[in-house]
């Protein structure tokens, strides 16, 4: 069964008000910051479907400053995540044309880099630091310890929150 959003008729109002009043300028706040009126215009939507989802709007006199910090957000959700699919698609140019993948393999494969790159940036950064070096660069907990200056419990506690973090993956 599909969840449904319920809102009372005062949030309702207050969100119709919101949008109203500062869409416009939002769109152009974000058209200037990215040069695209394209992605402006759905970071504007989504940044207004943040507001919606969570049934809580901002006081009058700070909704500019809430509108930013969420739209703020969502620019760099949105960079991060063309950084990976830029570096994902060069990776693929180099793979021999045997191991070539489908277009919808390709798009299901990037949604799971995606998945994992929001995990892993939702760790501190040490223990993000910790899981790549051990990952990516191969180094063992207690090489990882001298180069970050840590104890190796630290390391052992940094790993053990990314392996959680990774585990908690919705792959669905």
């Amino acid at each position: 069964m599909a969840d449904t959003l319920m809102l009372s008729g005062d949030t309702t109002l207050s969100i119709h008000a919101l949008y109203c009043n500062h869409h416009r300028w939002l769109q152009s706040w974000l058209n200037r910051r990215l040069g695209n009126a394209f992605d402006a215009a759905d970071l504007a939507q989504d940044t207004f479907v943040r507001i919606l989802v969570s049934g809580r709007t901002p006081e009058a006199e700070q909704s500019r400053a809430h509108l930013t910090k969420i739209a703020k957000g969502l620019v760099i959700d949105l960079h991060r995540r063309r950084v990976l699919e830029a570096a994902y698609l060069q990776a693929l140019a180099h793979l021999p044309s045997a191991v070539s993948l489908s277009e919808e393999e390709r798009a299901l494969v990037l949604e799971d880099l995606l998945r994992v790159d929001a995990a892993l940036h939702a760790l501190t950064p040490k223990a993000r630091e910790a899981f790549l070096l051990s990952q990516l660069d191969g180094l063992t907990y207690s090489e990882i310890a001298q180069r970050m200056g840590v104890s190796f419990g630290s390391v052992r506690k940094y790993m053990l929150r990314a392996a959680q973090a990774l585990q908690s993956i919705d792959w669905t």
